[in-house]
């Protein structure tokens, strides 16, 4: 138990740290063309995004190297961060990286909305082993899971486009990460009731 609990923490923060780089690089950019305005913000946002993108990558790699096992969760998420990734540069517009997590969420809640009109949990097939659940259980929690993703995905097209780009950062950065744990903790009784003892 011990050893599954130290296992999710490191996830936890190999998760994390491609955040940190890209809220540190955003708000450290080295503008050396002493640059202002919107051309210093489209700048700075795909300067954060060349560093995120090589950096969720790296930390995608180490977490399979070191726990053994990635789900498939990690997998579309890093595939889907690349593809915008690259477009933001590309293009050289932010509206791509920005409407990333919108993406994903919404992609996310389609997948589990697929899985409950045939009575499947596609969620623990997602997660992986992070979790061992009574079916029931996971049904509940894909439910909850597929209109949480909805939320947020409203959430973050309402920050980008009606609030500034610094507000926007940082609630990539720490806005969505704590809403999730908060949600994810309130899901406590839910995991109390169809746990499966592990022992049995």
């Amino acid at each position: 138990m011990e050893k599954k609990e130290e296992n999710s923490l490191l996830k936890s923060v190999l998760e994390f740290v491609p955040l940190i780089a890209f809220f540190v690089s955003y708000y450290y950019y080295p503008n050396s063309r002493e640059l202002v305005g919107e051309e210093l913000s489209v700048e700075k946002i795909i300067f954060a995004t060349k560093i995120f993108v090589p950096t969720l990558i790296i930390s995608s790699i180490l977490s399979y190297l070191i726990l053994k096992t990635i789900s498939k969760m990690t997998i579309i998420t890093a595939v889907v961060v690349i593809i915008f990734g690259f477009l933001t540069v590309w293009f050289r517009n932010p509206v791509f990286i920005k409407m990333k997590p919108t993406i994903i969420y919404v992609s996310f809640s389609l997948i589990l909305t697929i899985g409950l009109l045939r009575k499947k949990s596609f969620l623990q097939s997602l997660m992986g082993s992070a979790l061992n659940m009574e079916d029931k259980g996971w049904l509940i929690l894909t439910k909850r899971v597929t209109i949480f993703f909805i939320i947020l995905a409203v959430l973050n097209e309402v920050v980008w486009r009606y609030f500034g780009q610094d507000q926007w950062v940082n609630f990539k950065t720490f806005g969505l990460p704590i809403i999730t744990l908060f949600f994810f903790a309130f899901q406590y009784n839910l995991f109390q009731k169809y746990v499966v003892d592990e022992k049995h």
